[in-house]
């Protein structure tokens, strides 16, 4: 089996491949950490003037934290780099990601008198609608992913938010140190839709935009060329197609990949996004090939909707197994679908070895202790 247990009992996927002289971090991020609140169980957008009750809640950490927990969930070692609020939301936050989940907080800090920022999640009809607040963090709070040499820390890979119009200085050094470095972007809000506004792209090895997004910025009105395209601008394009699954190619290899999405009942979509990234990287990092990485990263992010939240969403090796488990025990499974999966055979645990079920949001925080 390539993934075996390691020291904290997790399912390691990259065993077979670690070396004395490996960057001290399997992937590293940055980027700000929110306090979600999410709504769940509306029939419907809330209507303005009118009370709308939510049949379900959940709480957990969120923005970047989703990509971070959903990497550290499927045996990765995550280094995080974030301003932390000097609150309880923030307290709550650091604690669910070292304690909670295994993440390395080390280039972090909780910055004096700045309040963590927070986002309500509306989830309806397999949407959802948000709305945040926050502040900027301080000056000086930013530069937390340098290390002793001025750069990033060493990792086999990072994943970048790409912002129009912005360079991440980090993004350059990380990759002058070999970091293999994935992209996604938001939506662009100038509405220019322009590749060359993305600087960043230069330095990466993969760009996982959604179709929408592909489209607008290649000109394109098929998220295949859009993805075909991209290529033109870095090695690896990989397009979600939403209900359709998701779309790569790779002009290095001139593989192209297509793989559906499995159908299942949406509870919360937040986070789905990053949870697919985190699968992609996963098994970009552990050498698998590019049909597997599509079906394994759709795979992940099918199994984080049907849960609360973005972050604690995030499934780790334990469910995965037990998906794979089940869907094999079902009369009349279509045979071409379980081939798709049949990699995961030599992959999965033969028994649970990580902790079980995986903690989830909770409709509030902080609960006193009963006496």
């Amino acid at each position: 089996m390539l993934g075996t247990p390691h020291a904290h009992g997790r399912v390691d996927p990259l065993a077979a491949l670690r070396a004395p002289d490996d960057p001290p971090w399997d992937v590293y991020l940055t980027g700000p950490v929110f306090l979600d609140i999410i709504f769940t169980g509306l029939d419907s957008a809330p209507v303005r003037g009118t009370e709308s009750w939510a049949r379900g809640m959940g709480s957990s950490p969120g923005g970047v934290a989703n990509m971070a927990t959903a990497l550290a969930r499927l045996g990765l070692r995550t280094s995080l780099a974030a301003a932390f609020g000097d609150d309880h939301y923030g307290e709550y936050c650091w604690d669910a990601l070292e304690q909670g989940e295994g993440i390395d907080l080390s280039p972090s800090a909780t910055v004096p008198g700045w309040h963590s920022p927070v986002t309500v999640s509306m989830a309806y009809e397999g949407e959802r609608t948000m709305v945040s607040h926050g502040h900027e963090p301080p000056p000086d709070a930013v530069r937390l992913h340098q290390d002793a040499s001025g750069g990033p820390p060493r990792a086999r890979a990072a994943v970048a938010s790409l912002t129009p119009g912005e360079r991440a200085p980090w993004v350059a050094a990380a990759a002058a140190r070999g970091t293999r470095v994935f992209a996604d972007v938001g939506w662009d809000d100038t509405g220019a839709w322009d590749l060359a506004g993305l600087a960043d792209l230069e330095h990466c090895e993969a760009f996982l935009p959604n179709a929408e997004e592909a489209m607008r910025y290649t000109g394109t009105d098929c998220p295949r060329a859009a993805a075909r395209a991209l290529t033109a601008h870095v090695p690896l394009a990989v397009v979600t197609l939403g209900a359709e699954g998701a779309y790569a190619v790779d002009r290095r290899t001139g593989e192209t990949a297509e793989v559906p999405a499995i159908e299942v009942e949406a509870l919360d979509p937040t986070g789905a996004g990053d949870v697919f990234v985190a699968g992609f990287v996963t098994g970009t990092l552990a050498g698998w090939p590019l049909a597997d990485r599509l079906a394994f990263a759709g795979l992940t992010a099918a199994l984080s909707v049907q849960e609360f939240g973005g972050s604690l969403s995030a499934p780790g090796w334990s469910e995965v197994a037990a998906w794979w488990r089940r869907v094999q025990s079902v009369d009349g499974q279509d045979p071409a679908a379980l081939r798709r999966y049949a990699f995961l055979e030599g992959l999965v645990p033969e028994a649970d070895v990580e902790p079980w079920p995986r903690r989830r949001a909770v409709p509030t925080i902080g609960f006193r202790r009963s006496a």
